[in-house]
């Protein structure tokens, strides 16, 4: 099936007893058994069935399934937010007084939660992501993972996922790749060689900024090595899904940091419009972007424009459009605040991928802990303006960005 209609039709749909179009929201935090042997056999892995909702639900079974087509994986694992799944996927792999290289140009959270990991003897070494000499120098055998977005927020840098894969393969490492800007819709970063993909579900999966959540899919391809990854020895005996089943039996579960039954049905509605609200709103944001760029004062970056230094790897690795993402630099951080404050249709909201335009100043907000060399590796600066485009009338979005310009 193609996008739209996989996105309808694959994966369990609706209630087999009921009818129900839908998949009902299993609000319940526990389940009942019929024996205490069939009990048993849940807790030792020896059936299917439900339990306790920490551990897994019925609603979100279903997201997950749906997730897993998705992003052509062979398993998901829903959490409490893209943070969550991002901690959950590192931490399932690094251990103490190993090490993780990540790109430089990531989201302002995902910097700060790697300087988290410092307290539990885990460094981080950020590379610049194009530069391949400089991610080799970066590797040592203390090294487990390669970690990037496969388009920085708010750099807007496209990592060419072919090139990297190979590379973190060289040295038998697992590539992790965030795929929340890009999503499965613009590009699968599994079908590029990447092992695992982790998307914050609170963006474009969702769609209306109604529901926190994340989650990891797994593509079952990487080959552990038990004697690097010694915490995989007992899972190899579930060949591919090796990484889900230790995941799922241990940190994910033993941590809590699950999806909330309702959130995986938001998710599912959210999920059925995912592929048109996407054409709409890469669309737009390249009209913007061109439109932006007849202004002499201000700089456009947006990967659709040619401008852009990444505009060659854009139309290598992604498909249907560019991003719905663009940001601008008008000059100086007052300048900024009064374009933001003269805009009547884009929201100031810290988040992207929402039905509506979404407006935000980087560098007083996201990235309010990183330092000044991490803002400027980011592409942060104090001038600069990330939009989020939505769904709107272009007509109206442009009309009034060039109020907000010319006055």
């Amino acid at each position: 099936m193609r996008f739209n209609t996989a996105l309808l039709h694959s994966g369990k749909m609706g209630d087999d007893v009921t009818g129900a179009t839908l998949t009902p929201v299993y609000q319940s935090s526990a389940f009942y058994q019929e024996s205490a042997q069939q009990h048993e056999k849940l807790f030792h892995n020896k059936a299917n069935g439900y339990s306790y909702t920490r551990i897994n639900n019925p609603t979100i079974a279903a997201f997950e399934e749906k997730m897993t087509s998705l992003e052509q994986g062979i398993a998901s694992i829903a959490c409490a937010s893209g943070m969550a799944a991002i901690t959950n996927a590192l931490l399932n792999i690094v251990n103490a007084g190993q090490e993780i290289v990540a790109s430089s140009s990531l989201y302002g959270g995902s910097i700060d939660v790697f300087h988290d990991f410092e307290a539990f003897g885990i460094k981080t070494h950020f590379v610049d992501i194009d530069n391949e000499e400089e991610i080799e120098n970066a590797i040592n055998e203390n090294t487990r993972v390669i970690f990037a977005e496969t388009i920085g927020n708010p750099k807007l840098d496209v990592v060419n996922i072919k090139s990297l894969s190979k590379l973190a393969h060289k040295h038998n490492l697992p590539l992790i790749m965030d795929n929340t800007v890009a999503t499965a819709y613009l590009v699968r970063p599994i079908s590029l060689g990447a092992d695992i993909v982790v998307n914050s579900t609170s963006k474009y999966i969702n769609g209306n900024s109604n529901s926190i959540s994340g989650v990891i899919t797994d593509s079952g391809k990487f080959k552990w090595d038990t004697e690097k990854y010694s915490g995989m020895a007992e899972y190899k005996k579930y060949g591919p899904f090796a990484f889900t089943a230790k995941l799922r039996n241990g940190l994910f579960r033993n941590t809590g940091a699950c999806m909330a039954p309702q959130t995986a049905f938001y998710n599912l509605l959210g999920m059925e419009t995912f592929g048109l609200r996407m054409e709409r709103a890469c669309s737009n944001a390249l009209k913007l972007a061109e439109f932006l760029s007849q202004y002499d004062d201000v700089k456009v970056n947006y990967p659709g424009l040619k401008s852009s230094k990444w505009h060659d790897t854009a139309d290598e690795i992604l498909e249907n459009g560019y991003g719905a993402i663009l940001t601008i630099r008008v000059g100086s951080k007052e300048r900024a605040f009064d374009i933001i404050n003269s805009l009547t249709i884009p929201k100031i909201v810290s988040n992207i991928g929402d039905t509506k335009t979404l407006i935000i100043h980087p560098e007083s907000t996201l990235n309010a802990h990183s330092t000044d060399k991490e803002k400027e590796e980011a592409g942060v600066f104090d001038d600069l303006i990330r939009i989020s485009v939505g769904i709107e009338d272009i007509e109206d979005l442009i009309e009034d960005f060039k109020n907000a310009l010319d006055n």
